[in-house]
């Protein structure tokens, strides 16, 4: 039988009651389907279990806590949670959609069994934590008002861009009906059981994309009091923020509390060691990744190689296109791929200075279309003194802002890095370090215009005072090392991390000593940044 005969098959069948699930039964004997597996989940299950019952039974009455998971890792990493959580006390209930994936649709059939292969896993939980399927739960008759259906929209655009990685998306295109049909589902199920159930606090990964972020702005809709994390490139951290999205990275608190606190010499050094391992693609410490394909090179090198004279140099570094953390951070731009454009268009006659894009190296890695395209499309022959630095190119990025005059980024940390090093930069996106104060930050392209242009009259004029180049690197310090907060359990690597950082050892008095804030900023205990441990 054909591929489109079995799928034919499979829509009629999704449609017919228990036909999935009895196929799931007597079939797949409880096998995972397909992407979607809770496998390691479940072999971990009975410890975790265990483990929660002895902890429970010495812990006082909690709250009530609402975790909300899409996509079979969320799941399993939301269980984890919820049933630490329970272990303190609280009554947790994790309400999820069993999707294997967000860009593809999937039958009605396979559906099902994907949801009660979901069910017969996570109801093993049913002594410390309640589940609930939301897929079983759809309620189409609750309406959403205005403002509900244009988070729908606009989160449905988040998701379009955020899967086919380009910024103009037709809303008549599949990914778009799709993450709009999904989105608003979620929304409707979501506000009737928040609704009826109203939990004290709501948990949700990310909060900003998918069902994720629905689920956040229906809770807050609802004006219940909601968290959000997210993971970085760090082990045994998470980002976590209190009725606001994490991918936002509003670090506005806790810059409040620290910006006056010099850093210490141990400090200073720290964060010192991190900017060189960047500069030199070397791991450190507990960051799971390296920052560059190459290492840096020396000045003269990296002249030669790229074709660059005397005269001053303007880097644009680009970030990657529908990337989670350029999602909304337009200010004054139609999007990212316009400014670009406008810029490179600005530079076009400008032969008296250099202007060199890099291109995010992140971009090897994405299916969407390239920064490199857009330009290319824009101008096939760029003149001789622009300078178009590919994703693949074998060219560190910090080489390139050592001889670099002027910055300008849309939100990528490179820009605070040039500040770091002195560089006068404009930054053109939201992003999180924008209005501190060691960076240009324009509100119009008019005031864009106007600061460029100033700049390359004279880039040594606009140099930084070391005052600000110490601003910038207080503040990388704290975003680096005390924004994330500490965690036991990575998403990338749950379960190894589970074997070092198990229930007993995380609520252990040790344990808590190192965990126990983080867990207590979960449950809607204030997140105080004036209060909160910092290393010295």
């Amino acid at each position: 039988m054909t591929i489109a005969g079995k799928e034919g098959i499979k829509r009629i069948l999704g449609n017919v009651p228990y036909t999935a699930e009895l196929y799931w039964l007597l079939r797949q004997h409880g096998k995972p389907i397909s992407r979607f597996s809770l496998q390691h989940l479940d072999q971990h299950l009975p410890l975790l279990l265990e483990q929660t019952g002895a902890l429970k039974s010495n812990s006082k009455p909690g709250k009530k806590i609402f975790l909300f998971a899409s996509l079979h890792y969320w799941i399993e990493h939301a269980t984890l949670l919820g049933l630490a959580l329970s272990s303190q006390g609280h009554t947790p209930t994790l309400g999820y959609l069993p999707f294997s994936e967000w860009r593809t649709p999937i039958n009605r059939f396979d559906l099902r069994r994907q949801n009660i292969y979901a069910k017969r896993i996570l109801e093993k939980t049913a002594p410390f934590m309640e589940t609930v399927s939301f897929l079983s739960k759809r309620a189409p008759y609750i309406n959403l008002n205005a403002e509900l259906e244009d988070m729908v929209r606009q989160i449905s655009l988040y998701d379009s861009q955020y899967t086919e990685q380009i910024e103009e998306i037709d809303t008549n295109s599949d990914i778009y009906k799709l993450r709009y049909r999904r989105n608003r589902d979620a929304a409707q199920t979501i506000l009737g059981w928040l609704r009826t159930h109203r939990p004290d606090v709501v948990i949700v990964p990310n909060g900003s994309i998918m069902e994720l972020g629905v689920c956040y702005h229906v809770a807050r809709f609802l004006k219940i009091p909601t968290l959000t994390y997210e993971f970085s490139d760090q082990r045994n951290r998470f980002w976590v923020a209190q009725n606001e999205q994490i991918m936002r990275q509003n670090t506005k608190s806790l810059w409040e509390a620290r910006s006056e606190v010099v850093l210490s010499d141990k400090q200073l050094s720290r964060v010192k060691s991190l900017m060189l391992s960047r500069q030199k693609a070397s791991l450190w410490e507990n960051f799971s990744r390296t920052w560059q394909g190459v290492p840096t090179q020396g000045t003269e090198k990296i002249r030669k190689q790229v074709g660059l004279d005397d005269r001053p140099v303007v880097l644009l570094a680009t970030n990657v296109l529908g990337d989670s953390l350029t999602l909304g951070r337009q200010v004054f731009t139609k999007s990212m791929a316009e400014w670009i454009e406008r810029t490179v268009q600005y530079f076009v006659p400008r032969d008296d200075v250099q202007f060199v894009i890099r291109v995010h190296p992140g971009e090897i890695l994405t299916r969407g279309v390239s920064i490199v395209e857009i330009i290319h499309k824009l101008m096939p022959e760029l003149p001789e003194h622009i300078h178009l630095i590919q994703p693949k190119d074998a060219i560190n990025t910090y080489d390139l802002v050592e001889i670099t005059d002027v910055g300008l980024v849309y939100t990528t940390t490179v820009g605070m890095e040039m500040a770091m090093a002195g560089i006068p930069t404009i930054v053109v996106g939201q992003t999180h370090y924008r209005g501190v104060g060691f960076t240009y930050d324009p509100d119009s392209y008019v005031n864009y215009y106007k600061m460029l242009g100033a700049m390359l009259e004279d880039p040594a004029e606009f140099r930084l005072s070391q005052e600000k180049i110490e601003l910038a690197w207080k503040y990388a310090y704290h975003f680096f090392f005390d924004f994330p907060r500490p965690f036991p359990w990575h998403l990338v690597r749950m379960w190894d991390d589970f074997k070092e950082n198990d229930l007993q050892k995380v609520f252990s008095p040790q344990g808590l000593e190192e965990f126990g804030d983080s867990f207590g900023y979960l449950t809607g205990e204030k997140l105080d940044w004036k209060n909160v441990h910092y290393e010295n």
